[in-house]
């Protein structure tokens, strides 16, 4: 199945991360110490700003665990041994900057349909006096969160209280869906109407209390000339690193709808363990 090369969460997230990066980075990096350049200017009584937790970002393809691949990529072991290895081996996406930002994407194609997996990772630098890299990456990570339509949340962080989104505050069950843990309950969880995100409130675009310092699940389903797809995105920050997960079903059966619980819930056991895994730091 041909497919766009960019999702739209995926365009949407780099948009965003290109304009604030464009607006906070100029002046680049020290090309020969390989340290940020981000320190006070000589003779200035105004200090640098606060360096970020992380000083550099994981090898992509290889950061995602095998048997978790296995779980998002159902089928990909029903061929032979070398086409497996080529969808678990994933694609690098090109970057000038390793240092700054990386990724990886995986792809597989069956006759009832295709998969798409991206992993981003996009470590950010302040440049404005006074800001620092965890105060930046923020910023950027709100953008994000506001161009999703996401209800507002209070911080994830670990001095914040519940969520103040209503859809993961409402009740017991839908703070369990906002962890991830949405159990067999879910099995028959409500279609969402074409072109929409599901129609069940506990699986709605919300707010995450249990990754990072800031999290959030956007969910949609588009239609598609010869079916249905669905796009998950799981938007994280963990200090200075704002990491992205796009995850998407497309079916040929158009009466076979992608499941939005399938979907948001391995894509949010993704960002936990990216997440607990601290980036190889």
């Amino acid at each position: 199945m041909q497919r766009r090369a960019y999702a739209p969460a995926a365009a949407l997230v780099a948009a965003v991360l290109s304009a604030g990066l464009a607006g906070c980075s100029t002046g680049g990096r020290d090309s020969g110490s390989g340290i940020d350049a981000k320190a006070g200017q000589a003779g200035s009584s105004v200090p640098g700003a606060q360096p970020g937790k992380y000083r550099s970002l994981p090898e992509p393809c290889h950061y995602v665990h095998r048997d978790t691949l296995r779980r998002m990529l159902p089928g990909a072991d029903d061929g032979d041994e070398q086409e497996a290895e080529k969808i678990y081996g994933g694609q690098a996406a090109i970057t000038y900057d390793t240092d700054r930002r990386v990724g990886c994407r995986w792809k597989l194609e069956t006759p009832n349909g295709t998969r798409h997996l991206s992993v981003d990772f996009e470590r950010v630098v302040s440049y404005q006096t006074g800001v620092s890299d965890d105060e930046r990456a923020e910023q950027l990570y709100q953008r994000l969160a506001t161009a999703a339509h996401i209800p507002a949340a209070a911080s994830s962080g670990p001095s914040a209280g519940p969520s103040a989104s209503p859809s993961t505050s409402a009740s017991p069950t839908a703070a369990a869906a906002a962890k991830g843990d949405l159990g067999p309950q879910l099995a028959d969880a409500s279609p969402a109407p074409t072109g929409s995100a599901s129609a069940d409130p506990r699986l709605a675009p919300r707010a995450l209390d249990d990754i990072g310092d800031d999290a959030f699940v956007d969910d949609k389903l588009v239609p598609a000339g010869g079916g249905e797809h669905r796009d998950v995105t799981v938007v994280f920050r963990s200090a200075n690193v704002l990491v992205t997960i796009t995850y998407d079903q497309w079916s040929t059966d158009k009466q076979h709808i992608p499941a939005s619980q399938d979907l948001q819930g391995k894509a949010h056991a993704l960002a936990r363990e990216l997440d607990a895994g601290h980036f190889g730091n």
